[in-house]
């Protein structure tokens, strides 16, 4: 079985955290420590918007077929 790589379980851990900080923007809670709710909301915005977009920028293969497909591709560049 191969394995999955570092970068795609970093990527989307950081994607499941982005959702748990809006979760808990819309449930009143203050993911993070600013008074303002409008500054929260943005800032929580904006993370989740980066955070998708690098997250998912590179090909993340959870499958063993897409992951031995990427080997190939990597052994057919070299």
């Amino acid at each position: 079985m191969s394995k999955i790589s570092n970068g795609t379980v970093i990527r989307t851990t950081v994607l499941l955290l982005a959702i748990v900080n809006n979760a808990l923007a819309i449930a009143g809670k203050s993911p993070l420590p600013i008074e303002s709710e409008t500054v929260t909301e943005v800032i929580s915005f904006i993370f989740t918007t980066v955070t998708a977009f690098v997250t998912w920028w590179k090909n993340n293969s959870f499958t063993d077929a897409a992951i031995q497909a990427d080997d190939y591709m990597k052994r057919l560049k070299e």
